[in-house]
């Protein structure tokens, strides 16, 4: 699946860059290569919750999307509904909570803060944080950006999806510092540490990064949740 939202993102920037210099035969070129992609993510079936969250996550876009046109809105409507019956109604998966009637129900976890707790990434309150927050799959790339974190990297949130995270924090910084962090946090770890980043005119502000491991409904580690703090404008603000 993500190689699809790899070549549907691929395919907007290069239509939004076709635009901005004027190329309507280039927009009407790259625009007949949309639908199909869309078409083939739409009926994508998902084998994991990840999956599963990318694909209404692009649903929820396509709506946004296209929300002057009631008919657009209309049918995605449809097919978001079609696809919450696929994966939760009565003939879902294998890995769906199980029923109350099939197991024995045990008393809920203990709460542990900063992560995500059996809710799998409530994206009303990740989006509504003035936070950067962002969730990276095992091999790094960017499975979720909340508006914070998409407008601190100069990018759509659905331009984000499948990008490594080494293409905006460079190479030698993924190397030496983030992807040992995130290994560890893969690894089952809480990390929290603090780093210096330009902010332009000689600059720096000081940014706090909490790493939180994203668990399944089995136990399995499937990502990493990111929250990074600005912590300069919480000393302001105090």
């Amino acid at each position: 699946m993500l190689e699809l939202f790899r070549a549907f993102s691929l395919r907007c920037v290069q239509i939004e860059e076709a635009i901005r210099l004027g190329d309507d035969q280039r927009v009407t070129a790259l625009d007949r290569h949309v639908e199909p992609l869309v078409e083939a993510i739409l009926a994508y079936r998902a084998v994991n919750l990840l999956e599963v969250y990318m694909q209404l996550q692009f649903v929820s876009h396509l709506i946004s999307q296209d929300a002057d046109d009631s008919a657009s809105v209309t049918e995605h409507t449809s097919v978001l509904s079609y696809l919450l019956d696929r994966y939760f109604g009565a003939h879902g998966p294998d890995w769906r909570v199980p029923s109350p009637q099939d197991v024995r129900i045990e008393p809920p976890p203990a709460y542990v803060p900063d992560t995500d707790n059996g809710q799998f990434l409530n994206a009303v309150i990740l989006e509504s944080l003035p936070d950067r927050v962002a969730v990276l799959t095992r091999d790094y790339r960017y499975l979720y950006s909340n508006p914070a974190n998409s407008a601190h990297l100069n990018r759509k949130p659905m331009e984000l999806i499948g990008r490594h995270l080494s293409e905006f924090i460079g190479e030698e910084r993924f190397a030496e510092c983030a992807k040992h962090k995130l290994d560890a946090c893969f690894a089952g770890e809480q990390i929290d540490y603090s780093y210096e980043r330009s902010a332009g005119s000689g600059k720096s502000r000081q940014v706090r990064c909490r790493m939180s491991p994203l668990r399944d409904a089995g136990g399995t580690v499937i990502g990493a949740l990111l929250v990074m703090e600005d912590l300069d404008r919480l000393s302001q603000a105090a």
